[in-house]
């Protein structure tokens, strides 16, 4: 029952803090962070249980009831080293996100606090639902929450942001439920059994043209969410309007399940057709590697630069995946964790800046760093991890699927190693024209907003709101500097315990 109550407690405590708006606004903060916690405290007492992984072929927790009989519906979830890191992951960076709109929110806040934890609810089921309508119903449950965090809450073009997300992923989520059906209908017609359960769907027989047609609808779905080129545009919009916790969700876990969907889904059910394609997935993940990276490096709105550096980082997924060597989906899985913590760190600082000074032009900010030196030093520590340097997290994950591609595909796997030079031009110009450089853009917003510490006469933000981190802010910053700082030291236990996962993928997928 562990899996249901995780999943329970989210969706309870997203109606609790609608029902509390009526009542106390300060106890709707408490009910989603206790939530939240409470989460964090049974997704890490499942970690510690069943860290080490299981046997070849074997779940850790399998959990089915009816649900719809009569149209074949399963409540089918299960638990695997792979589901286990990437629910951790989720438990870990929601307590944060409730963290992050502590202050921000000060408008509708039940209902903001509903569709936070709704779509932490759903991206929880995308992770463990083994019933492919269980899993689109999941799947949409992530969805259209998201899309009122960022209609509601979101910046000044918010709405175009929100539509535009809305749009591409439901269209990706549409041709998703038909292959599911596709599926679903094939399968009756080869074995004369309705069904939507992936283990049985597993052993379904199609034709070459009937899995490649079905594989794509599947893909699509995903590498919009990936993002992957070209079906990257909507990422800089909704990540530049949506609210900080919008953000860190977006970039910590909704990209994540698109890789997940790639590795559960696609690669599993389509074995044969994934290895058709794979070479040009590889390519296709290599040219967003070197075009994000060259946007990132344009951008002078500070969480634009971020969602192209994702881009960037998405495409070493697809690189990773589509080798079908071991050691590259240890990295994967290690990107996936490594990324999600790093650019929601990012993400965060980006949106406590914007608290500060009302912005989010890198030109109106320079020399940040004489005041918020505590945020500076962990906002570098932070570019350190985007930009692969030894030591922190992603840089374990990219070697491992720079070495595993290279077995592969020699040249795509250069031109992908260049994509990190490009990482550490990028990083270091962000904290150039952050927290170290003068402003190159007049000031837009002038009046003061000084609140516990001001600069001294004559700097460069003498008249703007520069004060550094405050308590919670430092918890929520140093947390994920802990986290990715012990991924970068200490990656066995991760590997160890999607070992099995790894391997089984291995042997379903040698092209």
């Amino acid at each position: 029952m562990t899996l249901i109550w995780i999943i329970a407690i989210f969706f309870a405590g997203g109606l609790l803090c609608w029902a509390a708006q009526f009542v106390n606004r300060v106890l709707i903060k408490w009910i989603a962070l206790i939530a939240a916690v409470a989460n964090l405290a049974l997704v890490g007492a499942a970690y510690a249980e069943y860290r080490n992984g299981s046997a070849p072929g074997d779940w850790l927790i399998d959990y089915t009831v009816n649900w719809i009989p009569s149209f074949a519906i399963k409540f089918h979830i299960a638990l695997d080293g792979l589901s286990l890191v990437l629910l951790l992951l989720t438990a870990f960076l929601g307590v944060l996100a409730v963290l992050c709109s502590w202050k921000e929110i000060k408008e509708r806040v039940g209902f903001y606090y509903f569709n936070l934890l709704w779509t932490l609810a759903g991206i929880t089921g995308v992770f463990v639902a083994m019933d492919l309508f269980l899993f689109y119903f999941f799947w949409e449950v992530m969805i259209v929450p998201m899309y009122f965090l960022i209609a509601i809450w979101g910046d000044s073009n918010r709405r175009y942001a929100s539509y535009k997300f809305f749009i591409f992923t439901q269209a990706g989520g549409l041709l998703m439920l038909v292959s599911i059906l596709a599926l679903f209908f094939i399968n009756h017609a080869n074995t004369g059994n309705y069904t939507f359960d992936f283990f049985e769907l597993q052993n379904i027989t199609l034709s070459v043209a009937e899995g490649r047609w079905i594989m794509l609808g599947f893909l699509v779905a995903f590498v919009i969410k990936l993002p992957a080129v070209p079906f990257h545009s909507w990422l800089p919009d909704a990540h530049s309007e949506a609210p900080t916790a919008g953000s860190l969700i977006l970039a910590g876990l909704l990209l994540k399940t698109g890789a997940y969907g790639i590795m559960r889904f696609v690669i599993t059910l389509f074995p044969q057709n994934s290895a058709e394609i794979a070479q040009w997935a590889m390519l296709v993940g290599v040219i967003g590697i070197i075009y994000g990276a060259m946007l990132a490096f344009a951008q002078n709105d500070l969480k634009r630069f971020i969602a192209y550096t994702s881009v960037s980082h998405m495409g070493f997924i697809l690189l990773g995946v589509y080798s079908f060597r071991e050691m590259a989906f240890d990295g994967v899985v290690m990107q996936m964790l490594t990324h999600g913590i790093s650019t929601g760190a990012l993400f965060a600082m980006a949106g406590m800046i914007k608290e500060r000074l009302h912005t989010r032009e890198m030109g109106n900010m320079g020399g940040l760093w004489t005041g918020m030196p505590l945020m500076g030093g962990l906002a570098l520590l932070f570019a350190m991890a985007s930009l692969g340097l030894p030591m922190m997290g992603n840089f374990i994950a990219e070697f491992l699927i720079l070495v595993g591609a290279y077995e592969v595909n020699p040249t795509l796997t250069i031109i992908a190693s260049i994509g990190l030079v490009f990482a550490a031009l990028y990083s270091l110009r962000m904290m150039q024209r952050v927290f170290f450089g003068p402003r190159t853009t007049p000031d837009r917003h002038p009046e003061p907003f000084l609140r516990q510490g001001e600069l001294r006469e004559g700097s460069a933000h003498s008249a703007s709101a520069v004060y550094d981190l405050s308590a919670r802010e430092f918890t929520i910053l140093i947390s994920l500097s802990v986290a990715i700082v012990i991924l970068g030291l200490f990656p066995q236990p991760v590997l160890d315990s999607v070992n099995t996962v790894v391997q089984s993928l291995i042997q379903k997928n040698t092209p």
